[in-house]
């Protein structure tokens, strides 16, 4: 959060339902209140965050490929196109969309 607050971030046009339905789910399984989910939504509207449009062009043709490539979701995939296609770091938690990062060389944050 610090790296994005200092250097902002690109991000592909389903992270917003992304980090929705995480804020949904949390709250469904009693882990947050919406209190907590309105907070940090609006921290989150602060950041320098920019929503990759472009990205959406590319679903159908190079996200698909990447996505069969490395068996990924497609949702994983977009993230990967991202950053692979504007030369990006990639930021995840996920192990396989992390070796997929690696095999295109992308640099993957910690």
């Amino acid at each position: 959060m610090d790296q994005v607050a200092q250097t902002g971030a690109v991000v592909p046009v389903l992270w917003r339902y992304e980090v929705a339905n995480g804020f949904l789910t949390a709250i469904r399984r009693k882990r947050i209140d919406a209190a907590y989910r309105a907070a940090s939504l609006a921290d989150l509207r602060l950041l320098p965050i920019i929503i990759d449009e472009a990205g959406d062009a590319t679903a159908w043709t190079t996200t698909l490929g990447l996505a069969d490539r490395f068996g990924l979701t497609m949702y994983d995939a977009v993230y990967l196109e991202l950053a692979d296609r504007r030369s990006l770091a990639l930021a995840t938690g996920d192990r396989a969309l992390r070796a997929a990062a690696q095999a295109l060389t992308i640099d993957v944050l910690d």
